[in-house]
């Protein structure tokens, strides 16, 4: 399905938030890796997807009301086996419903447990007064607890790109410390130019959220996204 077919399905619904699994959809379309993740509809679907892709699995809620799926207790990590599979389907459940009792769950996203890499976010909105923006920072909870980020006007060139990297504080981490090795900036510079076109000829998209992407020595790979439509009323 298309970027397109997808904002139109979802405004066809009255929706505004797409699922995560609609929003790794757009995201790969405009050629940002992410971690493979499908839409298992029944229990039973969920555990053959599981071993299709092979563990170990994370499976997350979907559901057009919960947003923010941790504090709903709607994600498992590290699913092993069949039989932690089955039991993570009926927790998401049984947690979606007691948090969101009147919410539509679509059922569960399986993803394979992906590397853990540095953490970085990639983000983008639109400014009431500049138009579309992306924003880059260190991922996971360092972006909250050092809110260490860089902004650039749409569109990017590969040189805003790259300089919006080396412009936070925390660069160095980018570039490998105690051992670890350093990121691959270049794969970050892609994607950031591609979410910059992504918002430009996108203009239904008012939010997205890839936290985190893991960055690695050779690639990077965002394991959520988030995105969310205007409201057109």
């Amino acid at each position: 399905m298309g970027i397109a077919q997808i904002i139109a399905t979802a405004r066809s619904q009255n929706r505004l938030v797409l699922t995560e699994v609609e929003a790794k959809e757009i995201m790969q379309s405009a050629g940002v890796p992410v971690v493979k993740t499908i839409l298992a509809k029944t229990k039973n679907e969920a555990l053959q997807l599981s071993e299709q892709i092979g563990f170990p699995i994370v499976a997350k809620i979907v559901a057009p009301d919960i947003t923010h799926k941790s504090d709903a207790g709607g994600v498992r990590m590290n699913i092993s086996d069949r039989v932690q599979m089955e039991q993570a389907w009926d927790d998401l459940m049984s947690n979606a419903q007691a948090a969101f009792p009147n919410s539509q769950i679509d059922g569960v996203a399986v993803q394979p447990q992906a590397p853990e890499g540095t953490e970085v976010i990639i983000g983008g909105s639109q400014d009431p007064q500049f138009g579309p923006i992306v924003m880059f920072g260190l991922g996971g909870v360092f972006v909250e607890i050092l809110k260490d980020v860089s902004f650039r006007i749409v569109p990017l060139s590969d040189n805003d790109a790259s300089e919006m990297i080396t412009d936070i504080k925390s660069y160095k981490v980018l570039e490998g410390y105690r051992g670890n090795a350093a990121a691959d900036t270049s794969a970050i510079q892609k994607a950031l130019v591609a979410t910059s076109t992504l918002l430009e000829t996108n203009p239904d998209i008012a939010e997205l959220d890839l936290n985190p992407v893991f960055a690695y020595s050779d690639g990077i790979l965002a394991v959520d996204a988030r995105i969310i439509l205007k409201d057109q009323s």
